[in-house]
């Protein structure tokens, strides 16, 4: 049977306003049912606590349970991998943060791409590292620092909780951009110990980590890795104040399987920068030592790939490689 060319377009645009319309219909309703953050460390890293504050916040706005579902291995690839091949509808997430963009370049064999089969729908909060000496280091500054490093090159040693770990890459980014000569010694676990002793002479540490050292004296804090001081630790300068540029924070945040429906991430989006924003949240945030860090839509867009760029560059300056 023909049909005339006005009845066609009006059946043509019906099938197309259907699943429009169960889309917005669906949003609108969103969640229904529990939503599952994934997490790719065990109970009790930060990730984890981070993502569990966030999921508490959303389960009482929203109204619907928000639950953690912890998949530690390969440095939260395995977290990661399960949610970019979930289904894109909203109630599988991830609790994203830095080591997935350094993760991007740093694994040649990943199952999915972070850029391509994830969307991010929030940043939430970022806290900086802190440069630690061990008190025979003379150096009370940056600038003295790398004038010493610079004196003795290969002399020093830094600790990290091993290649590829937020203090591996604070470190190797300053020395990518100072020209200084560090010895990696990474640890598989507490190397305080051994920065007190004097074993190795400095670090890059998330500051709740190593505050109560700087505060008693045992360690000295030299500058902090975002752009701007930390409230925990005043007096201590960034870092960027005497290499610019240099920035090494450790940011979190949460994200989907790429094909979510737009609203749906811009529900999320929404009510994650709300909860950020909230006066009563701040002392939560400052327990955990870090800062509340929304971003718009736009802006995040942005930020990730820059960030797997940023990393890409200081892997290959340091010819880093997965254990």
């Amino acid at each position: 049977m023909k049909l005339p060319r006005r009845n066609f377009l009006h059946l043509a645009a019906g099938a197309v306003a259907v699943p429009i319309a169960s889309r917005l219909a669906w949003a609108e309703t969103y969640p229904s049912r529990p939503v599952r953050i994934a997490v790719g460390f065990p109970p009790g890293a930060a990730t984890d606590i981070v993502g569990r504050l966030i999921a508490q916040t959303l389960s009482e706005r929203l109204g619907q349970n928000f639950f953690i579902d912890n998949r530690p291995g390969a440095g939260s690839n395995l977290a990661a991998d399960v949610v970019a091949k979930s289904a894109s509808d909203g109630y599988t997430l991830l609790a994203m943060t830095v080591t997935n963009t350094v993760n991007e370049t740093l694994y040649a064999n990943l199952d999915f791409d972070f850029v391509r089969d994830l969307v991010p729908i929030a940043r939430t909060i970022v806290s900086a590292n802190v440069l630690v000496v061990n008190l025979s280091v003379p150096a009370k500054t940056v600038p003295e620092f790398i004038a010493y490093a610079k004196a003795n090159p290969g002399k020093l040693n830094y600790a990290s909780y091993g290649f590829g770990t937020a203090p591996n890459m604070a470190a190797e980014l300053f020395k990518m951009m100072t020209g200084v000569d560090l010895v990696h010694v990474p640890y598989h676990t507490n190397f305080v110990p051994d920065l007190m002793s004097g074993q190795v002479q400095l670090a890059f540490l998330p500051v709740p980590l190593i505050i109560g050292f700087i505060r008693s004296g045992k360690v000295r804090a030299v500058g902090v890795s975002g752009v701007t001081p930390s409230d925990a630790l005043p007096g201590v300068p960034p870092i960027a104040n005497f290499v610019p540029g240099y920035e090494a924070n450790i940011w979190h945040g949460i994200a989907a399987p790429q094909a979510t429906p737009a609203d749906i991430v811009g529900k999320l989006h929404d009510d994650i920068n709300a909860v950020l924003t909230d006066p009563a949240m701040k002392p939560k945030f400052e327990n955990l030592g870090a800062d509340p860090a929304p971003m718009s839509a736009a802006e995040l867009a942005k930020f990730i790939p820059s960030e797997v760029d940023k990393w890409a560059k200081v892997i290959k300056f340091a010819s880093i490689k997965p254990e």
